[in-house]
C-alpha cells in the first residue's frame, strides 16, 4: 500500500476564476522546441537500441542540450545559409556493457536528422545543421543503480514534480492556436508559414488577448506589400478560428514588431521556417511543460524531462506521471473543479516508492472527504502498480514531454 500520502481539500479560487491569467505555448520549430523534441528522441532511440542489445534500458540521460542559432541572408523573394545551426547534445550514456559496444554518437546523429527530416520543412539536416556530440559515460554510482536487482529501478535522483487538470479554458485555446497554425491543413493553405510559433495568451476576466509571432517564408513573399497581404490573410484565418473559443471576446495581435516602410527590417521573415537560423539559440528545459504549455498560475516543477532516462529518471517519469495522475483523479472523483499531485523522490529508493505523495484538491461545492480520500488513493495505488507498464511507455516514446 502506497505510504506518505497527503490529501487537502482547499477553498481556493480555481484558476478559471481568477480575474487574469498568462499562458504561453512555443511551437514545434521554436528553438527551445526543437531541443526539448530532438535530445527526448534520442533518448527513446537509445532506450531502443539498449533494449534490443541487452533487453533493457541502461544508464543515459540526454537532458543537457542546446542549439545554437546560425547566420542568413534574407531578401524578399530569396535566402541563403552562410552559417549552419548547431546541435550540442550533452550529459552521459552507456557506451559499452560488458565486451558489447553501443554506437552512441551515431545515434544521436541519426536521430537528430531524421527529426529535422520529420518536423521542419525547410531545413536540410546535411547542409544546414552540425551535430555536435560531447556525451559521456556516466558516473559509477549511477550507472551502478541499473546493475542491481530488483522489479523497479531506484531513482537516481532527490527530485519532486506537480501536474495539474484540467485544463483551463485560456490554457486549450493557447494550445489550439499552436496547433492549428502547424497543422498540416494550415501549411497547405499558407505553405508561406513558418514553424517557429510562439503563441502568449492573456485572459482579463472573461476576455481573451492572444499574441501570436510566426514568422513568413522569405523566397515566398516577393515583397513588402505581398507580406502584408499575406498576414492580412493569416490573421484572418486566425481570427475565424478564435471565433469558437468560450469567451466573450478574442483579441488577436500577430507579428507586432512589424512596422510599414521598413523593408525587409521591419517585417517577420525567415528562410528556414526557425529562428534558430539566425536569431534565437535554444536550450532543453526552456520549452514548454510536459502538458503542452506554460502557464503561469500554476505550480511548475524544476526538472527538465526531456531526454531523462525514462526508467530511474524520477524528472520525467514522476513529470509525466503526476500529469496523468491529475486528469484521472479530475475524471473518476465527482465534485473536483481543480486537481494538483505533487510526487516526491528519494535517491535510492524503488520509484514505486515515492518519499511524499500530495494532493491538492479545490473543490467545485461541497464533498465528503473520506470518499474522495478512498477515490483519490484507489486511483494512486493503481498508477504505482502499474508504473513498470509505464515507464516501457516512456522508452517507447509514447507520452510527448514538449
Amino acid at each position: 500500500m502506497l505510504k506518505n500520502v497527503t490529501l487537502e481539500v482547499l477553498r481556493n479560487t480555481p484558476v478559471s476564476d481568477q480575474a487574469v491569467e498568462i499562458v504561453e505555448r512555443k511551437g514545434v520549430g521554436h528553438p527551445d522546441s526543437i531541443c526539448d523534441a530532438v535530445m527526448d528522441r534520442i533518448s527513446v532511440s537509445l532506450s531502443r537500441e539498449y533494449i534490443k542489445r541487452f533487453g533493457e534500458v541502461l544508464h543515459h540521460n540526454i537532458d543537457k542540450g542546446m542549439i545554437v542559432a546560425g547566420r542568413v541572408e534574407k531578401k524578399f523573394g530569396a535566402g541563403r545559409v552562410t552559417k549552419p545551426m548547431e546541435i550540442i547534445i550533452g550529459d552521459r550514456a552507456t557506451f559499452t556493457a560488458g565486451r558489447v559496444k553501443v554506437p552512441v554518437a551515431s545515434i544521436a546523429k541519426g536521430s537528430v536528422a531524421a527529426w529535422f527530416s520529420e518536423n521542419l520543412r525547410h531545413i536540410d539536416p546535411k547542409k544546414d545543421l552540425k551535430v555536435r556530440v560531447v556525451l559521456e559515460p556516466g558516473s559509477v554510482e549511477l550507472a551502478d543503480i541499473f546493475s542491481r536487482k530488483g522489479r523497479l529501478k531506484g531513482a537516481n535522483d532527490t527530485s519532486a514534480s506537480v501536474g495539474y487538470a484540467p485544463l483551463t479554458a485560456t490554457e486549450e485555446a493557447v494550445l489550439k492556436t499552436e496547433k492549428f497554425i502547424n497543422s498540416p491543413a494550415f501549411k497547405l493553405e499558407f505553405p508561406e508559414t513558418g514553424e517557429d510559433v510562439k503563441v502568449m495568451g492573456v485572459r482579463r476576466g472573461a476576455e481573451l488577448d492572444l499574441t501570436v509571432a510566426c514568422p513568413l517564408i522569405c523566397t515566398m513573399v516577393e515583397s513588402e506589400k505581398d507580406y502584408f497581404r499575406k498576414k492580412s490573410a493569416v490573421l484572418k484565418a486566425l481570427k475565424s478560428f478564435a471565433s469558437d473559443f468560450p469567451f466573450t471576446g478574442t483579441t488577436i495581435n500577430y507579428n507586432t514588431l512589424d512596422a510599414r516602410g521598413r523593408g525587409v527590417g521591419g517585417v517577420y521573415l525567415t528562410l528556414l521556417g526557425t529562428s534558430a537560423e539566425d536569431a534565437d539559440s535554444g536550450q532543453v528545459g526552456r520549452g514548454n511543460r510536459v502538458n503542452g504549455v506554460i502557464s503561469l498560475n500554476r505550480p511548475m516543477g524544476t526538472e527538465a524531462a526531456a531526454g531523462k532516462n525514462p526508467v530511474s529518471h524520477v524528472g520525467k517519469i514522476y513529470t509525466v506521471l503526476a500529469h496523468r495522475m491529475a486528469a484521472e483523479l479530475y475524471e473518476r472523483i465527482d465534485g473536483i473543479k481543480e486537481v494538483y499531485v505533487w510526487l516526491l523522490s528519494q535517491i535510492g529508493s524503488p520509484i514505486d516508492e515515492p518519499k511524499q505523495v500530495y494532493v491538492m484538491i479545490v473543490p467545485g461545492g461541497r464533498i465528503d472527504k473520506k470518499r474522495v480520500e478512498k477515490g483519490v488513493l484507489s486511483i494512486l495505488d493503481e498508477y504505482f502498480r502499474g508504473i513498470g507498464t509505464f515507464t516501457g511507455e516512456l522508452s517507447r516514446g509514447e507520452y510527448p514531454v514538449c
